[in-house]
This record gives structure tokens, sequence and C-alpha cells, in this order.
């Protein structure tokens, strides 16, 4: 029996190749059948069924779906690299680059749910890495998302023989991603089926009931629908309007939400309107809106259930006239009205569009109506959770949509259940910040009214600059519904942050090279630090990410620091831990003038008796030096010493404060050589502190220990000794 049923798909995918392809191409599509049946020879499903009979049905769809040959090969081999083992070097030259390339983005899709047999299909880390996997291939080839659906199809129609626990993680996984999406590409035909298929596994109780009181009048149900067509097909000739009027069945799992809204309502299952349904097929647009004023002549239309998609058609390319009237009996019925075309589109949606796009021509419209995708591909990248992506596309894409206007006219499409503030940020974003009220066709509404169709809105803003409420990222409070506008608030606050901590950052710089008279600019620091740009200092430091102690650490470590571990104190001598250039040590002592320390630039000065006495490059003494030759150049050496370092505190007056500055130096390991203290008139009191100190890395972390003593003003290093040198340095 099951050789019968192989041969059976396979007849009927070749008669189906033949019907639409020319010679040459079926025979490439027959050579990929006979690769993969060869390469799953031997492999059988769950079910019991031979592999094969899987690829062939994925491929026999994707044929109802008008796909090119390349997309039907590849949907016959798209487990051949997967489950086979075949090299994809071997499919590349036995088929082509393109064949390669889609039956590999159908692979990468179908490593993502097989990766991990343990983890829920409902792990929404899972399902967002699945989900934004199959976005990224919508972008380079649709045709692998639609051979995807395919499979996924097949899998739901065979799903029976899986355990429970799998059957009802791939049927929720189906019912949540899978079935809107393929309502999102408007391919109808694939979206009940995928919402029945997975309903009847989720809730099998519900999906019979509903198939029993469906099977109870639909003998009195088809005699009535063939009663209404006849009369339709009769009238419809009368006006002159060529139509195929046929019965439209209702899908179980349609039925199932229909009930849940009208019991929310208070209505019984016999007030469903649209359980008879009728579709009406015309050849071009002008009888389309001829038709529905035949409709309306014969029948009194239902209030506020008339949808013109024609002129507005939906962002998935669906175009149709939807009508409800009290038909005979007093029986609500439902109307589509379309043209083939459009007919064409609602079943098949934009895989009817892809061999236009394969062919370069013929239709200018389909990159513009596959903006959401590039929209969604965008938020993808801004977003960072998985929930918070999964959230996304479950508002912004996969719930029925609104149309509303704005003054001038234009069309806006919304997820239903958007609010006024939505509304705004969905025309621009600036407007959304700047929003202050609504009006809507006239009225004064509140920001968290929920749009209805044909609802015209004029937003009010604030004259001035403003921005956005924290509020309207609560979602208890209802302001914003779409991800769009909630992704734009939260950009606002964050580039608000920005600015804070850039300048924040600023400040910290400035002070630190102040107090420690770093002679540095903000862009040599920049390049020191190996950071790209100033501003992304100052926002490394202002946000914490970077410490002033950090910074200083390493520009002292590019001047080569001495080691803090030394306790000793030669301040004069050849060991001084200066290097003369291209000489070595020399006898050398540090000026008092400017008391330099390791960090610091230095030059060096020859005196007559003392040997070199070393400066900071930007000391005053050498600026004003009129004998240049007598100035040599210098640098730090990695020899371990401590030197003196004047430092200046400023505090406010109070008992302990000395004490509590010298247990703070002193828990430093820094030695205090010479302390001189005096009191202001505005009660303020001033220390200068003779320190010897390792280097610049030791003081910037004495002085932020410094910054935490009680009543501390200010601290800062600076040039002259607070009390009288012996000896007199150079002039």
């Amino acid at each position: 029996m099951t050789g019968v049923l192989e041969l059976t798909s396979v007849q009927q995918l070749l008669e189906a190749v033949r019907s639409c392809l020319p010679s040459e191409r079926v025979a490439f599509v027959e050579e990929a059948y006979r690769f993969a049946e060869e390469a799953h020879r031997g492999q059988r499903r769950v079910s019991g069924e031979p592999y094969i009979e899987h690829p062939v049905s994925t491929a026999l769809y994707l044929v109802n779906l008008r796909l090119d040959a390349t997309a039907l090969a590849a949907a016959l081999l798209h487990d051949v690299v997967e489950d086979c083992g075949v090299p994809r070097e071997v499919l590349k030259q036995r088929f082509g680059a393109e064949v390669d390339k889609l039956v590999d983005g159908v692979t990468k899709l179908a490593q993502v749910e097989r990766r991990d047999g343990s983890r829920s299909t409902q792990d929404p880390a899972r399902q967002a890495e699945n989900l934004r996997k199959m976005l990224v291939a919508m972008a380079e080839d649709i045709r692998v998302v639609l051979i995807k659906l395919a499979d996924r199809l097949h899998n739901m129609q065979t799903l029976g023989p899986l355990p429970e626990e799998r059957r009802l993680a791939i049927a929720q996984e189906t019912l949540d991603i899978y079935a809107p999406l393929a309502h999102r590409l408007g391919i109808w035909d694939v979206k009940w089926q995928l919402e029945d298929l997975a309903f009847r596994h989720l809730d099998p109780e519900q999906h019979q009931r509903i198939a029993g009181l469906l099977a109870t009048n639909r003998v009195e149900r088809e005699r009535y629908i063939q009663q209404v067509v006849e009369i339709l097909q009769r009238e419809m000739a009368k006006a002159g309007v060529h139509a195929e009027v046929t019965g439209r069945p209702k899908q179980i799992y349609s039925i199932h939400q229909k009930i849940q809204k009208y019991a929310a309502q208070g209505k019984e299952f016999g007030q469903i309107y649209d359980l008879y349904a009728v579709r009406v097929l015309v050849e071009s647009v002008q009888e389309c809106y001829g038709a529905l004023g035949v409709v309306h002549q014969l029948w009194r239309p239902l209030p506020g259930q008339i949808d013109d998609y024609i002129a507005v058609p939906k962002e998935n390319l669906y175009q149709s006239l939807h009508t409800a009237v009290m038909c005979l009996g007093n029986t609500p019925l439902e109307l589509q009205i379309r043209t083939h075309e459009m007919h064409r589109l609602a079943e098949y949606g934009v895989a009817a569009h892809w061999r236009y796009k394969e062919g370069g021509a013929g239709d200018p419209g389909y990159e513009q109506k596959m903006a959401w995708l590039r929209q969604l591909l965008e938020w993808q990248r801004e977003v960072s959770g998985a929930e918070e992506f999964l959230e996304t596309v479950k508002m912004d894409l996969f719930r029925d949509q609104v149309f509303v206007y704005t003054p001038k006219g234009d069309v806006k499409e919304l997820p239903a259940g958007s609010t006024s503030l939505d509304f705004a940020y969905r025309v621009h974003t600036d407007l959304g910040h700047r929003c202050i009220g609504a009006k809507v066709n006239g009225k004064m509404v509140s920001l968290t009214y929920q749009v209805q169709n044909g609802d015209t809105i004029e937003i009010m803003v604030f004259k001035g600059e403003r921005g956005p409420s924290l509020d309207w990222l609560n979602p208890h409070l209802g302001f914003t519904k779409t991800a769009g506008a909630r992704q734009a608030i939260r950009a606002w606050f964050h580039r608000q942050a920005r600015e804070a901590n850039v300048q924040r950052g600023k400040d910290l710089l400035h002070r630190e090279l102040k107090r420690l008279r770093l002679g540095l600019k903000e862009e040599e620091v920049a390049h020191l630090l190996r950071v790209d740009t100033v501003e992304e200092l100052f926002l490394a430091l202002g946000s914490g990410a970077m410490s002033t102690a950090q910074v200083t650490a390493r520009l002292t470590e590019h001047q080569k620091p001495a080691d803090e571990t030394k306790t000793s104190l030669p301040l004069t001598g050849p060991a001084s831990g200066v290097e003369v250039m291209g000489v070595g040590s020399l006898l050398s002592r540090m000026a008092p003038c400017c008391s330099p320390l390791p960090g610091d630039e230095i030059v060096g000065y020859v005196t007559r008796a003392r040997g070199v006495t070393i400066h900071r490059r930007d000391c005053t003494n050498i600026l004003n030096e009129d004998e240049p030759e007598r100035i040599i150049a210098v640098n730090w050496s990695d020899s371990k010493e401590l030197y003196p370092a004047r430092v200046r505190l400023e505090a406010w007056d109070r008992v302990g404060l000395l004490r509590d500055i010298t247990t703070v130096v002193s828990g430093e390991r820094v030695n205090i050589a010479a302390i001189v203290t005096r009191k202001r008139d505005d009660s303020t009191f001033v220390v200068d502190l003779t320190l010897h100190t390792t280097g610049l890395a030791q003081l910037s972390r004495l002085f932020s220990k410094l910054d935490g003593v009680e009543g501390f003003i200010s601290v800062t290093r600076t040039g002259r000794s607070p009390m009288p040198l012996r000896g007199k340095g150079h002039q």
C-alpha cells in the first residue's frame, strides 16, 4: 500500500510539473527527484511511510503555488544534507549554486528545530532564533520560507504518530509562528490548513464539537447556499456582470475564534453571521463594485460590516470587497467580491509574485509590498531579548490590521488594538515624542484610545522641544501597543542617558587631568587608551564602564611608571628613575618648582653644579628658559623609586578633619613628608601636603579616596612646595 502511495504522489508531482514548466526544466526536477529518492532509500518516517514521501509532498504543494523549477528541486532535496549526509559541494555541482543556497537556507532552519530535543518548542529563546533565521532567509530569498511552510504543512498533516508532548509543542509553534507567517505572506490556503491542523491537536474536544455543529446542519446549509448562489448569478447576469459565484467553506479554527469573540459579547453560536459565506469572482475592478451594488440592492447590508480592501489593500497583498447582508429568511450572509487575479493573490500571496520578481519585470510594487519585512528586520537588530522580539513580531505583524487616515487623507495601517499614540509614532517618531493629545473624527480622545477602521486622526503636539513619558512604556497604562512605538520611546531615553553620560564623563576627565596637572588633550588621552573617539571615552567614563583610576593607570603604564612596592626614598642621585636619552642614568634631581611624577611628560635641564634637574615639559620655568641649549631629552626609566608630590586639599573645617585625611593617606601606603595647614575666614580648611608616591596611578587612587572624606571640597596637585626648600633650584 505504501508503494502505491509513493507512486501516486510522484505521478501527481511530475504531471503537475509538466503542466506548468518547459520540458528542459521538467527534466531538471525529475533529476532532483531521482537524486533525492536514492539518497533517502531505506529511510522511513515515524509513521512507517518511505521518507521520500515527505519531500515529494512538499514539492507537490509548491507546484500549486506555481514556483519555479529551482524551488521545486530544492524542495525535493531539502533534507538530503541534514538527514543523508550529502555534501553541499555535490549538490552545487549537480544542481547549481542557487539550489544549493536554497537547500542550505532550509537546512539551517531545520537545525534550529532539531538542535536540542530536550528543549520545549515553545521556549521563547528557541522560537525567537528560529524566527530570526526565517526572516533573514526571507530577505535573501523568500522561496526558502515558502519551502519551509510547505514542509511544515506536510509535517502537520502527518503529526499523529509522534509522542503527545512533541505533537503539542509542534502544533503550538505552528499556531504561534507558522500560520501567522503564512497569513502575513498572504498565503491563505496554507494559513487555514495550518490553523485547523494545529487546533485539532491542541484542543481536540472543541475541534470535534465545532465540526459536529457544522455537520448537524450541513445539508440544510448547502441547500441554502445553493439557493443564494442561483439568485446572485441570475441577478448579476441581468446587471451585465460576468460573475462566478460559489459557496465558501468556513474553517473550524476561524469559527472557534468567532465563538470566543461572540461569547465575550454575550452572543451564541447561532448568531455568527458568517457561517454562511459566498465568494463572487469577476473579471475587473469595475465589476467588483458593480457586483457589490447588485448584492446591496437584493439584501440589506449589516452596519459596520463593509470593508474595501481593493482601494486600501492589506500589506500582505490581499485585495477584496467584504460585506455582510441580512439574506433570505433574515439569515446573516458574508460575501467576498474580488477579481480572479485578486483571488489568486489571496490564495497564494507573495508566492504568486515570485515569478514576476524572477522575471525581473511585471510587478514594480513587489519591494514596496515587502516593506514590512525590512521594517521587521530592522527591529530585530534593535531589540535584545528573545521575548521582546517575539512580542514585536506577534504584535505588529501577526495581528489583524486596522486602516486609519491622517488629516490629509493618507492611509496608515496599524495592528488591531493600537492607540492614538501608536498612530502618532507610525506617522513620524518626532510627532510621537511631542504628542500631547489626539482628535478622532473631530473629537478629542485620550492617548489610550484604540483606533478603529476608518478613523481620521489628528495629533495635537507641543510646540517646543518635548520628549516622551516613561508612563508610555508601562503596559498596565495602555498608552502604546505597537513594538515600533515602544522601541522609539526606549531609543529616546537611551539617547538622553547617553548625552548625560557623555557630559558626566567629560567633566570627570577634565577634573582628573586638572588636579593631576596632566597636560594632555582629550584626543591624546583617547589615542593612548585606544578608544576610537573622544565621545566614546567620555561615554565609558560617564557610564562607569571605565573609571578615572583606570584612565590614570593606563596613562601611567604608557609612560612606564615606577613600581609601587618600593619604600625607599632616594629623591636624588643616578638612580632617580630618569634616563638621559642616548646617555643613560646621570646625577639628577626632581625640580621643586613643578614636582614631576612618572606619567608626566618631562625634560631635563643641565645645571652647572647639580647634574640634571628634571622638570615637567609644561613647567613655566622651562617655557621661559633663555638658554634652550641646556634643555635635554629625558625619559622615565624602570627603576623603582618614590617621588615627591605636592597636593592641596580644601575642606570644611571640623573636629577630626586632619586625622581623617592622614588616615586615608597612610591607608594608601603613601608617606607624608611635610604638612602645612591654615584656616580661611569662610570656615574652610586648607591642607598642603608633600607626599612620597610611586607615580600618577597611586596619586589618582589617593585622590579618589580623599573624595570620600566628610566635608571634602577639592583636592589638587600643586606645582610649588608649600614650605621653603633648602638650596636654590634653577630659576
